[in-house]
This record gives structure tokens, sequence and C-alpha cells, in this order.
């Protein structure tokens, strides 16, 4: 995610760290390559044109002069402008006083919204709710049948009835009181593009749900027409927040940047994969880390704390950071690691890593043939890999039917990664 703008303003803030002071036709240079960078990322042009204002603002003047290091806080403001366009502050979830807490899913047909809604009470499980689903999207025949496999497959129960969407929220919400269950969440119908009758209907179910939250499901890699369904329903529903959907098929992200600075309101969640747990919320201060290369340790920890028991995790943090990560110990956790998401998405949490493994491949079939690599190495050299010569690289190959080339690429890129730990160990964020 996010791919061509985080090469883009890596670029840009390299260039700020080798530079002092900057004067206003260096200011203008760094802005124009800003505003190409977040033009390529299809952000909504009039959000560029604020973004650079704000940006320009406080970069030149006589505030700016009496800064120590102007590249550096040109860096900073950067980075504030990143947070704000991304939401500002992680939206943070409250409950009702008297279950259930209702959730409403709204979105256009095909923004993955049922899918979202199914993830969103998983997210809701592992927090300890008893969530269930309503299948309140009566137009499309498959919808509900969707719904019912996606609770299934999650543990939670999904209620519908035919006939009237309307009615069929209400007696969801009369069951959920009646099963105790914590948290209802509403799945609403969509249309291929906004009408009339889509919008009275889901204003109808709101009004009878009386939502506490009202999550607007957006496509990612829809772009700028992000910006017009976001308009159109917060101008109906009052949208508490957006679920951004298939955020990890668009390397570009303009929708994210875009949506908050037009309805003012908040990423609530993203998902970052197709798998169900493949959903998180949204933190704008990491998101923004990431996009500039500075990484994201405390979403790692808390994705290595769901997988690992809590000696391992900090004992896995602890190699880690410390860049004494042997390829034993890579072997050992690998398993571990895959369950913390696809591992192109965890390198890319890691300070420099992204950037430095860029286009390095990570996909399964990788990560097989990485285990393979390992098993056919002895114990002295996983411990060592610099005693790894070139027959003992050719005995390895073959040993585990590989590449005398995919052991040099193993064994240089864990290199790289233990330095880049040890570069980076004494960085890690307090929680």
């Amino acid at each position: 995610m996010f791919d061509s703008l985080s090469d883009r303003l890596g670029a840009v803030v390299g260039k700020l760290r080798n530079r002092g002071r900057l004067s206003e036709a260096d200011v203008d240079e760094i802005l124009a390559e800003i505003r190409t960078a977040l033009l390529e990322a299809d952000v909504n042009v009039a959000v560029v044109r604020n973004v650079l204002a704000r940006i320009r603002e406080q970069s030149v003047g006589e505030a700016m002069s009496k800064v120590l290091d102007p590249a550096q806080q040109v860096v900073k403001t950067v980075q504030a402008e990143l947070i704000a366009l991304l939401g500002g502050e992680t939206l943070k979830i409250t409950y009702a006083s008297q279950p259930p807490t209702v959730v409403l899913m709204a979105g256009l047909q095909g923004s993955g919204k049922t899918t979202s809604a199914a993830k969103l009470a998983a997210w809701f499980k592992k927090q300890g709710r008893q969530p269930m689903l309503v299948g309140a999207d009566l137009q499309r025949p498959a919808a509900v049948e969707q719904l019912r496999v996606l609770g299934q497959q999650i543990g939670v129960p999904v209620f519908s009835a035919p006939g009237d969407p309307v009615e069929t929220a209400r007696l969801g919400l009369e069951e959920a009181r009646r099963l105790g269950r914590n948290v209802l969440i509403v799945d609403t119908a969509g249309r291929l593009a906004i009408d009339e009758e889509m919008m009275e209907q889901v204003r109808r179910i709101s009004e009878t749900v009386m939502p506490r939250y009202t999550f607007l499901v957006v496509d990612a890699m829809t772009g700028q027409d992000a910006v017009t369904v976001a308009e159109a329903f917060n101008n109906t529903l009052a949208i508490d927040g957006v679920i951004l959907s298939k955020l990890d098929g668009d390397a570009r992200g303009g929708a994210a940047l875009s949506v908050k600075e037009v309805i003012g309101k908040p990423i609530a969640f993203a998902a970052t994969g197709e798998k169900l747990d493949a959903f998180e919320q949204f933190h704008p201060d990491r998101m923004a880390g990431r996009i500039l290369g500075m990484g994201d340790m405390l979403s790692l920890i808390e994705q290595a704390e769901q997988v690992f028991e809590k000696e391992e995790a900090e004992k896995a943090a602890k190699k880690l950071v410390d860049g004494k990560f042997t390829l034993d110990d890579f072997l050992d956790q690998l398993q571990q690691l895959k369950k913390m998401g696809p591992l192109q998405n965890v390198l890319g949490m890691l300070p420099g890593v992204g950037a430095q493994l860029k286009g390095a491949e990570v996909s399964d079939d990788q990560v097989k043939r990485t285990e393979a690599i390992i098993r056919s190495m002895t114990p002295a050299e996983r411990e060592n890999p610099q005693i790894i010569n070139g027959s003992r690289r050719t005995r390895i190959a073959n040993g585990s039917g590989t590449q005398v080339q995919d052991v040099n690429r193993l064994v240089k890129q864990f290199a790289e990664m233990q330095k880049m730990m040890k570069q980076f160990g004494g960085r890690l964020p307090s929680r």
C-alpha cells in the first residue's frame, strides 16, 4: 500500500536529511516534488492544494529562520500533514451502556461491504465482545448467504429475514437483545452507483436501529471517486468513520489521503488482505511513519503479541531489535511470523527495511525455499552464515533443491537485516 507515494516522499525526506538551511527556492522545489507525489497517488486536487499551502506556511518566514535545522523541521511538517490527512488520531471505539452496540455498514455494491462486516465482527470478537451480524442486504440474492458463510468461518451468528430490509434490521436488533449479543453489525444493500432509493433505504434502517457507529466502506482502489461517494453518504447518514477495503491492492492510496480532508471523518479500519483476520484499526501516525520509511514497530509488536505467547513475543522482539536473530532462530520463528500476515507487510513495518528489501520476493514459494535452504545448513552455518564459502553454498543449494544464487541472496539479505536491526534497535518506541 502507498508504494509509489512512499517512494516519492521517501526520496524527498532523504534529500532533506542532507540539507541544512533552506532558501525559499529550496522550499518551492520540495513542494513541487510533494505535489507530484500526491497527485500521482491519486489524491484529490483540492486536498493537494490545501496541504501544500499549509506546508509552505510552516516552512518559510521568520519562524523557520530561527529553527536550528530547517530541513528537519520541514520533514516534521510533512509528517504532521500526512498524519492529519490520514485522520489525525485513531478512532477510539466505545460501547453503548445498554447493549448491543449497533454498527451500521454502508457503501456501494462491490466496495467489499459484506466482507468488511464479517472482518469487523471478527475484530470485535478479538476484543472479547459477542458480535452478531444482520444481513439486511436483500437486493443482492447471494449477499445473505455470503454473510452466513463468513459468519460460520469466524464463529459469529448471522440473522436475516426475507422481505423488507428495514424490518429485517429491526428484527435483528430484537434477536441480538434476546441472545445477549453485545455488538450488532448491520450489513445494508449497496448499488452500482449512488441513487435516491438506496439512500432512502439505508436512512430508514439507520432511524430504526439507531447505530452508535455508521461506517462507510470505501474501495481504496477507487481513488478520487471515493471522495464523491463519501460526500454523498455523509450528507444522508452522518458517517462516523470510513473502512478502507482492498488497501493492499492499491499502491497509490489516494482515497485514504482524501476522505478525511473532504468529509472531516476519520479512517476507522483498513482491510490489509483477503483473509478475515487481515483487518486492523487505522493508526494515522503509524501509517505516516510507514509512508515516510520510518517504520511501524508498535504495530509489529502488537501483531507479534497476538501470535506468540508473552515470553516468546518478548524474546523474539528483543532478538529482532538487538540484531541477534540467527538463521536458526529465523527457522524456528518463521511459521509464527507467517501468521502475522503477509511477510512483505511485516518487513515494511521495520524502519528502513521496507525500502531496502523493496522488490524482494517474499511469496509463500520463497518462504518454502528459504526454509529448505536453512535446513540444508549445518548448525554452525546457521549460527554464523559468514563461514559459508563457495563449496558450502553449492552443497546447501544441492541439498535444498535450489540454486546457488538463492543461497547467496538469502545470506546477503539476512546479513543486511541483521545490520539494520542493530542500527534501529535503540529506537524502539515505548508503549
